[in-house]
């Protein structure tokens, strides 16, 4: 929207004085301070100090160059060079108008749209989702939300761990501990329960471990036994991993495990061998790297004794992803303890497959803490599982509400409470820097003060109740927006920034910047609500605040959304 049509005429007006010049980096961005405008671009200082030029003339010269008196008052320049812009307020009338009519909603579609594959949550069968599973979820979820609200292609593969040695160690314990019973009940807690009995036995009877090596390689050629017992456990756990996705809202486009690519194994490593990429190592295959950051962590792409382990299936996926889809970017969310790992097979990849064009992108959280600063698990030490966390949130939730509004019928409280538990969980971890710990604190995110989802909800709610009281559903379009009161103009400019913030989130993978916008969002419709009367206003006022009330609640709404949580209209 403005910011982007203010940053081609910049990158315009650059070009014509520096026709060589990269102007990818020449970019818009609010004003950091209102008071010297409502946008900023400081690029142009280091681009002029590059070419040894005097940053300050050559921002004057740009200005000169610049065709923006559609948008902006006179382009200022401050400091040692940096532009500051300030926008009309017929345009930002203009722009308000034009939403009105539903022509946008301070965003538009990229005009050179790209293919993203985002891998994300990827759980591994036989085994409950825990609290660990949350971030990679909820973060490739709303990541695939912007991106394709941005009129981008988005991929979404669910990547489950469905194969590997540890079906030995499940196969063993399903022939001969099963409870069948206790399966039907939780089918996940009790393969987790069989997997431990004979993790256990492998370590003090060498018996068990032979009996599970030869239900491996039962399994690996094909044993038919094997193979239906294997698929009925894939079942089950995609059934209740299922039940846990649609409580969070969450989807996904492919759910290719492991076991799809398992038949491509051995001809990654026999390229990767023939190619000279990967030798021989003690009997395993060894990959060594050049660079600096790399050269003490070579990769293993095939163990000693001929099995393929996550690295060898991830160039495998990775390929797959490449001659299927064809994306321009390749993003996998994963919490920062994998950082190493994506290192390696980004720069694998790349020298097995030097003509790709793919973007490898790494997007890396940090972890979950409790209160007391360490990993966040039971009291008893054991890993909180993820449908056990849901359900604490909800009830947690439906605590608060009945609290505060008691008068609402049950039904109707519990459905609220779902809305604001699971959406209180899920803003929570998205409103921090990512690539931070955040403390796990219930009375933090269930709270209705400060930058919560029970807060945003709130906020919202205040705005259907507003049309509520009204006697007609039809809201009106103003002739135009007088602006006239401080409150309306700040409010105005913010909605208008909405599709800049959405930009950043897909630049830099950080939804947090998409909370704190619609944080500031709140409080500047809270300001302007207090400060000019709505529905006691009349005539031309009256519509343009209506106006202005709708279109924040439509931004709120679908910035709610895009972080993947619900609304509702009465809280």
């Amino acid at each position: 929207m403005i910011q982007l049509n203010l940053q081609e005429q910049l990158q315009k007006a650059v070009l014509s004085l520096m026709p060589d010049a990269d102007v990818s980096k020449i970019l818009v961005r609010p004003c950091p301070e209102p008071n010297f405008g409502d946008y900023q671009a400081n690029a142009l200082i280091g681009l002029a100090k590059r070419n040894k030029l005097d940053p300050r003339e050559f921002a004057k010269q740009v200005i000169g160059k610049i065709d923006v008196d559609k948008f902006c008052e006179i382009v200022e320049v401050a400091g040692p060079g940096f532009l500051n812009f300030r926008l009309k307020t017929q345009f930002i009338s203009d722009t308000l108008l034009s939403a009105c009519k539903g022509d946008h909603l301070f965003l538009s579609a990229s005009e050179k749209p790209r293919t993203i594959v985002i891998d994300y949550s990827s759980p591994n069968v036989a085994k409950p989702m825990h609290v660990g599973h949350i971030r990679s979820t909820i973060l490739g979820y709303t990541l695939a939300k912007a991106f394709r609200l941005l009129g981008h292609k988005v991929i979404t593969d669910n990547h489950i761990g469905d194969w590997g040695t540890q079906f030995g160690k499940l196969l063993f314990g399903w022939k001969e501990h099963l409870d069948k019973n206790a399966l039907s009940i939780d089918a996940l807690a009790e393969m987790e329960r069989l997997y431990k009995l004979v993790n256990a036995a492998c370590d003090n009877d060498s018996k068990v471990l032979e009996r599970v090596r030869y239900e491996l390689v039962k399994l690996q050629d094909g044993d038919k036994e094997n193979l239906l017992i294997w698929k009925e456990m894939i079942d089950l756990s995609r059934h209740q991993f299922d039940e846990i996705y649609s409580r969070l809202r969450v989807d996904f486009d492919e759910t290719l495990g492991e076991s799809f690519y398992n038949d491509r194994l051995k001809g990654v490593v026999d390229e990767l061998s023939e190619s000279g990429i990967a030798e021989e190592s003690e009997g395993a295959k060894i990959v060594h790297f050049d660079s600096k950051a790399l050269r003490k962590h070579p990769a293993m792409v095939q163990k000693s004794d001929g099995a393929a382990n996550y690295t060898t299936t991830d160039l495998a996926t990775m390929e797959y992803r490449e001659n299927s889809w064809q994306p321009s970017e390749v993003i996998y969310v994963t919490d920062g303890r994998q950082q190493l790992h994506f290192q390696q097979l980004f720069e694998l990849y790349t020298r097995w497959q030097p003509e790709h064009e793919m973007k490898l992108n790494h997007v890396w959280f940090g972890a979950i803490l409790g209160e007391d600063g360490k990993p966040f698990k039971t009291r008893s030490g054991e890993i909180i599982r993820l449908n056990h966390l849901l359900n604490e949130a909800e009830q947690r939730a439906f605590e608060v509400v009945t609290e505060k509004s008691p008068g609402i019928e049950e039904d109707e409280r519990r459905e609220i409470a779902r809305v604001v538990g699971i959406g209180a969980l899920k803003y929570a971890d998205l409103s921090g820097n990512r690539q931070s710990d955040y403390v796990f604190s219930w009375d933090k995110m269930l709270s209705l003060v400060g930058n919560t989802a029970p807060y945003l909800l709130y906020a919202y709610t205040r705005i259907c109740s507003i049309f509520r009281k009204l006697d007609s559903d039809t809201i009106l379009i103003p002739k135009s927006f007088d602006l006239s009161d401080l409150e309306e103009l700040a409010l105005a400019k913010h909605l208008l920034r909405f599709g800049l913030v959405l930009e950043q989130v897909i630049e830099e993978c950080r939804p947090n910047f998409l909370c704190n916008y619609l944080f500031e969002l709140a409080g500047y419709y809270a300001s302007f609500y207090e400060s000019c009367p709505v529905l006691q206003a009349e005539g031309d006022v009256r519509t343009q605040r209506l106006a202005l009330c709708d279109l924040t609640g439509k931004v709120l709404k679908t910035g709610l959304e895009t972080l993947g949580l619900e609304t509702t209209e009465r809280m």
